[in-house]
């Protein structure tokens, strides 16, 4: 299956770029840079995960993946309750991560042993 061609990894590719865009002003590097190479963790990692040879491989790093969902919702909650994130980007992200998560694991369901 090629990864190019799922739409949780175009999805979760454009998340990432839409929060590098989103935070580049952020003045706190370490957070920013935390959030955004968690972003990108999830598209890499699916990616990854769907270049490998073994089902296993592959639903380990769509594991990953789904990890790195949930680490990115949680710095999107506290980067919103100290605004660096506002509001608006941070409900719609945070509604795209639990999208993402959910279509993982229908991804990690269809792939048998």
């Amino acid at each position: 299956m090629d990864f190019e061609k799922l739409e949780v990894w175009h999805r979760s590719k454009a998340l990432s770029v839409a929060m590098y865009r989103a935070l580049a002003d952020c003045p706190d590097y370490g957070f920013r840079n935390q959030l955004t190479r968690s972003a990108l963790s999830v598209p890499s990692n699916i990616a990854e995960g769907m270049e490998r040879a073994g089902n296993a491989e592959k639903r380990y790093f769509l594991s990953v993946a789904k990890g790195s969902c949930a680490e990115v919702r949680t710095q999107l909650m506290v980067g919103q309750e100290i605004d660096y994130v506002e509001q608006a980007f941070a409900a719609h992200w945070i509604h795209e991560t639990r999208e993402l998560s959910r279509m993982l694991t229908g991804l990690i369901n269809r792939i048998t042993e």
